[in-house]
């Protein structure tokens, strides 16, 4: 703020400083409302057989449950700046939270999977309008100073959610049914859209947008982001270029994605403002922010699922192990808020990528035997590591630029983090599926005949099912079979974690090139 601007202020510096109880009161319920859009992205996750059963829907069609939800947020995000900006916060917002809470209503009510993943979609495509305005509100409705008290609450946010959706969704799903993973989102919701109608104040709409609204810019964009998400999500299922569906919806998402920056590039009032770019740090944060969703999202994925088909555990252990993670980011958040005032968030960032990657490089001795207490330690360098690289990633991104940015580049900040984890789930499949293929090849040429352990293991497994008489060598050489095949999928486990945390490690050195934010002067104020 320039000093004739603070000149012509009507409040003397110390009442600028202080935190406005109105606004945080709107901050808090905003809070709430984003929790709710980001939990229920993976709250679905542990639940999706029960899901599966109570609308008698296919194996192929009940992965619409998450796929449906993730392709309309994913369009929802970057438009939200727009929205924002012309209906302003309040109403944005407000309209966010009742359309989301009616929409989880109706989900919890379906009973047909076409109503499922339509109301899925609508769910996800009014819930990420949530997601990244509250992340502008920080820095438009707090004093400079203050910020950093308030930045680790959405940093929190936006990993814990996402991180115990499991946890949440297979206690649910346990006590109750399947369909209180979407009541649950019922009253909270009524509670966050009443606050933000009775306490958001503090921006007013610009309804005159709406006559310069790029309809051309939207649809392009919706074909481009949501055949992207499309490909990414199923990909891996459907084997990627072998299946039309994949290859064509690749070439539709190439030739719109062309479309689209042609006319965000060209067009007088584009539907997303590109410029934001042109800052480095928020260019850099950006990619950032993409590797940090690989790192979020990825691993939300391959512990459930090495616990589920390595040890076979159910929804509910599922989620207790997770927990853990939860509870390091909790317990990180507020030291994180203390450090990112005091200490440059390069190294922060730096700090909490090669924590990451600790925790996943932990995980490349991962065998067939690992339970909760092997597990402990990785998820507690996961939930920290990704704790403290929130926050600064977050700061040197978005608060470095003039308001008038922050609401459009706070929406493609957050399309950055999603794209990441659509991207690296698609990745981290596809690695898996290539090096199980790689490992079960080897090690059926090391279980042969002619090698002596192998031959050893299937004695005393004969041995062990003497009692079937003549079936006894099959059955224990499909016994051998199935050791061999889960030990192929263990060693590619360890594979992606390594992956992973040569990922974390390159990109925590990669931070040395950011600069650093201007510190703000002792006693200044400013928005």
């Amino acid at each position: 703020m320039s000093s004739a601007a603070v000149a012509t202020m009507k409040f003397p510096v110390d009442a600028e400083e202080r935190v406005d109880p109105r606004r945080l009161v709107a901050f808090v319920a905003m809070c709430f409302g984003m929790f709710m859009a980001v939990l229920d992205i993976q709250i679905v996750s542990a639940s999706l057989s029960e899901i599966q059963a109570g609308l008698a829907a296919s194996h192929d069609e009940i992965s619409w449950v998450q796929t449906a939800y993730l392709i309309a947020e994913v369009i929802a995000i970057p438009l939200s700046g727009f929205l924002s900006r012309a209906l302003g916060t309040r109403v944005m917002f407000a309209t966010a939270a009742a359309g989301f809470t009616v929409a989880s209503l109706i989900c919890g009510f379906t009973s047909s999977m076409n109503e499922m993943i339509f109301w899925r979609a609508v769910q996800g495509f009014i819930g990420g309008g949530m997601i990244p305005t509250v992340f502008a509100s920080i820095y438009t409705i707090f004093p400079r100073s203050k910020q950093q008290m308030f930045v680790p609450v959405i940093g929190l946010v936006a990993t814990l959610a996402p991180t115990i959706g499991p946890t949440v969704g297979g206690y649910l799903t346990d006590a109750l049914s399947w369909h209180w993973l979407f009541f649950i989102n019922v009253g909270p919701g009524i509670a966050v859209t009443a606050l933000a109608l009775a306490f958001i104040d503090f921006d007013e709409p610009d309804l005159a947008l709406f006559k310069h609204f790029d309809w051309w810019g939207l649809g392009l964009m919706a074909v481009f982001l949501g055949s992207l998400e499309y490909v990414l999500e199923e990909g891996t299922r459907y084997d990627w270029f072998d299946d039309q569906t994949i290859t064509l919806l690749t070439v539709v998402s190439v030739l719109s994605a062309t479309a689209f920056f042609a006319r965000v590039l060209t067009a007088r009032f584009p539907i997303v403002d590109l410029k934001a770019y042109a800052n480095r740090n928020f260019a850099i944060g950006s990619l950032f922010s993409f590797v940090l969703g690989i790192g979020l999202y990825g691993l939300t994925y391959l512990f459930p699922l090495y616990l589920e088909e390595i040890r076979g555990d159910n929804a509910l252990l599922v989620g207790e192990t997770l927990f853990v993670s939860g509870i390091a980011m909790f317990l990180t958040a507020p030291v994180a808020g203390r450090l990112a005032g005091k200490v440059d968030p390069r190294f922060m960032l730096m700090s909490g990528f090669v924590i990451f990657a600790v925790g996943a490089w932990q995980m490349t001795y991962v065998t067939k035997d690992w339970d909760f207490a092997q597990l402990l330690w990785p998820q507690i360098f996961r939930g920290v590591g990704l704790m403290l690289a929130m926050i600064p990633i977050t700061n040197v991104a978005l608060g470095t630029l003039a308001p008038e940015r922050l609401k459009n580049a706070s929406g493609l900040f957050n399309l950055a983090r999603n794209l990441g984890g659509a991207v690296g789930l698609a990745a981290l499949n596809t690695v898996l599926d290539h090096r199980i293929d790689l490992h079960l090849a080897r090690l059926h040429e090391s279980v042969t005949w002619a090698r002596q352990p192998a031959q050893e293991m299937l004695t005393n497994l004969t041995a062990r099912f003497h009692d079937f008489g003549a079936d006894a060598q099959t059955m224990a050489i499909k016994q051998l079979m199935g050791l061999t095949r889960q030990q192929g999928i263990v060693m590619a486990f360890a594979d992606v974690f390594l992956m992973l945390a040569v990922l974390f490690v390159a990109f925590a050195a990669l931070a040395i090139v950011l600069r650093r934010p201007p510190a703000l002067p002792e006693g200044a104020a400013g928005h």
